[in-house]
């Protein structure tokens, strides 16, 4: 089993800043950073090589240590290792795994991704995106291939007659946008999770295209973001379609997007992940590159931005990605995995705070109804409410400590729902007083932005329509 109870570590020193409601959090990098502390300390340490590897020859190395095998608590660093390898799967991706370790944490890995329900899932999302299996290689360190990348420059077109939209859990957004000006917005309520139809979710959006369309003079080109993975505009994991059945799945919703485009006569159409459109906006609100977006909505979604203002093909599904090391860290309901960030950057974290702050609400309520709750407490100075967005706040600024592990940021942008109202301002506080105590250097490095009243009306839309290029 990959979550031993002796394969959970000690408790790193104590944390400077301790979320209100949670005081057992335990951030999963920073455990696993003061854990590579001691392991090198004792001068036994076994040096450790994980990559993951894209089809297009994308990789993503990181190196680590682990303690030999024999060691008493070689299982320790068998877990952080694991967790490793799954943030690596899941901000970067890849179907290739290299890894060069000691022979009983190579064999641990296996067991994980063949055995254990939670590898098991990392493994079938990552044959789904990449449409091949994943595979563990044990490579000898000298031939482990070095980080390389690719980018694309993607967005920030905003001539023409443009629509954009953006597909979310609880609803789906449109705008018709002439020379990046906004002529027309809509916001429609839906539930795509619990349709298993693939003929209402293209209904769905091919209605909100053709009232947009209906607001334009022609259509010169179709950008959109959704949440999931997607590839060549093709549907790769998304968990709108999660109730479709997986022979539908293959045969009508994989190609949606491209069916949408060929009844508008194949204008251009590109189709990515909400978290890059969030991303995109953001850099072309700050005009800046190396920017981090993260949406705290129904889900975490999030993207990124070059330093150069590109995008990655990166997977940035920052919602699998560990943040808590914690033995009884809470489940994702889709993953059956602890600690995700899911759990901690989304309407979720929100409803499963309230209990712990003493704020009823009625077991049946759903989760948007629990988060306007809390901000009409907020609103009204229910003193409660500013521990469930300080601990939130706690959360994202060990997460940010973690994360840029893994990205080369100077600007974040948090927008969704939950950093709605003067909530989001203790979120945004709360993080930053766990940089300044925890990693001045990334306190002084990060500036943090939010959006205004327009940008948060328009700004995804915009971003959205922006990323086809005419011709």
């Amino acid at each position: 089993m990959s979550r031993e109870p002796e394969a959970v570590p000690a408790s790193a020193a104590a944390l400077r800043v301790v979320p209100p409601l949670d005081a057992s959090f335990r951030p999963a990098g920073r455990e696993r950073r003061a854990l590579e502390e001691r392991i090198r300390a004792s001068g036994v340490g076994f040096p450790v090589a994980l990559a993951v590897e894209q089809p297009g020859g994308t990789v993503s190395r990181h190196e680590t240590v682990a303690w030999p095998d024999g060691h008493p608590d070689a299982a320790r660093s068998h877990h952080h290792a694991e967790r490793l390898l799954k943030t690596l799967l899941w901000a970067r991706g890849g179907h290739r795994v290299h890894v060069d370790g000691p022979d009983g944490l190579v064999a641990f890995l296996r067991r994980h991704y063949a055995e254990e329900p939670t590898g098991i899932f990392d493994a079938r999302i990552a044959e789904e995106v990449y449409l091949r299996p994943l595979e563990l290689l044990r490579t000898p360190r000298a031939e482990i291939p070095e980080s390389r990348g690719a980018t694309a420059a993607v967005g920030g077109h905003l001539d023409g007659c443009r629509i954009g939209f953006d597909l979310g859990a609880s609803d789906r957004k449109v705008a018709a946008v002439i020379d990046g000006k906004v002529v027309f917005s809509e916001e429609v309520a839906w539930d795509p999770a619990n349709h298993a139809d693939p003929q209402w979710h293209y209904d769905g959006v091919d209605d909100s295209l053709r009232r947009a369309a209906a607001h334009l003079p022609r259509v010169d080109a179709i950008g959109g973001s959704a949440a999931g993975v997607y590839v060549d505009n093709q549907v790769r994991v998304a968990s709108l379609f999660r109730s479709v059945p997986r022979d539908l799945f293959a045969s009508r919703v994989r190609g949606l997007f491209d069916e949408l485009r060929r009844a508008r006569g194949g204008v251009p159409f590109v189709v990515v992940n909400d978290g890059e459109v969030t991303a995109l906006a953001g850099s072309l609100m700050a005009d800046a590159g190396a920017f981090l977006g993260i949406a705290l909505g129904s889900s975490q979604a999030a993207g990124y931005v070059t330093r150069e203002r590109t995008l990655t093909t990166w997977l940035d599904e920052l919602a699998f990605v560990p943040v808590d090391d914690a033995p009884d860290a809470p489940l994702d309901e889709w993953s059956g995995d602890r600690g995700c960030g899911v759990q901690y950057f989304s309407q979720q974290a929100v409803g499963r705070l309230l209990g712990p702050a003493g704020i009823e609400v009625d077991a049946d309520a759903p989760l948007p109804q629990r988060l306007v709750h809390l901000q009409e407490l907020m609103a009204a100075g229910d003193p409660r409410a500013p521990l469930v967005y300080g601990t939130v706040g706690t959360y994202l600024g060990y997460a940010l400590i973690d994360y840029r592990e893994h990205y080369d940021v100077e600007h974040l942008l948090l927008l969704g729902r939950v950093m709605t109202g003067p909530g989001g301002d203790v979120v945004i506080e709360r993080a930053r007083a766990v940089l300044r105590d925890e990693d001045p250097a990334a306190a002084e490095a990060i500036t943090v932005h939010t959006p205004s009243e327009r940008d948060k009306r328009h700004g995804q839309a915009v971003a959205a329509a922006s990323l086809p290029a005419l011709g």
